[in-house]
């Protein structure tokens, strides 16, 4: 089963980094577009980057500048360093990414947006 596996995750203190990733576990026969999205207690699933299949690159203003996204396509990863992380940025990070994988039997190729478990980050002194 295509699954997307989150890590990095966990508590700095503000001001500090945090690297987080996202790796696609089984077999793929592409990726699309993979973005990551954040969840803070009592609040909404907003998204705050995304990166396209060629590399476009865009971002939610609180992160503008603070956070990049990248993506390694030949570990079928995607990547998001954070720097300057304030306490505000507290919340479970999640992956959500367009996997396309194959189907040999139709000669076609199935697209299923698939989220992450989510990892959490705690940025507190």
């Amino acid at each position: 089963q295509v699954q997307l596996v989150e890590s990095g995750g966990g508590w700095v203190q503000p001001g500090g980094s945090l690297s987080l990733s996202c790796a696609v576990s089984g077999s793929i026969f592409s990726i699309g577009a993979m973005d990551w999205y954040r969840q803070a207690p009592g609040k909404q699933r907003e998204k705050i980057a995304g990166i396209t299949s060629g590399g476009t690159t865009s971002y939610e203003e609180s992160v503008m500048y603070r956070f990049t996204i990248s993506r390694d396509n030949a570990k079928n990863m995607t990547h998001l360093q954070m720097n300057s992380l304030k306490p505000e940025d507290t919340a479970v990070y999640y992956c959500y990414a367009d996997l396309r994988t194959w189907n040999s039997k139709d000669r076609s190729i199935k697209r299923t947006w698939t989220w992450g478990q989510g990892t959490q980050v705690t940025v507190s002194s």
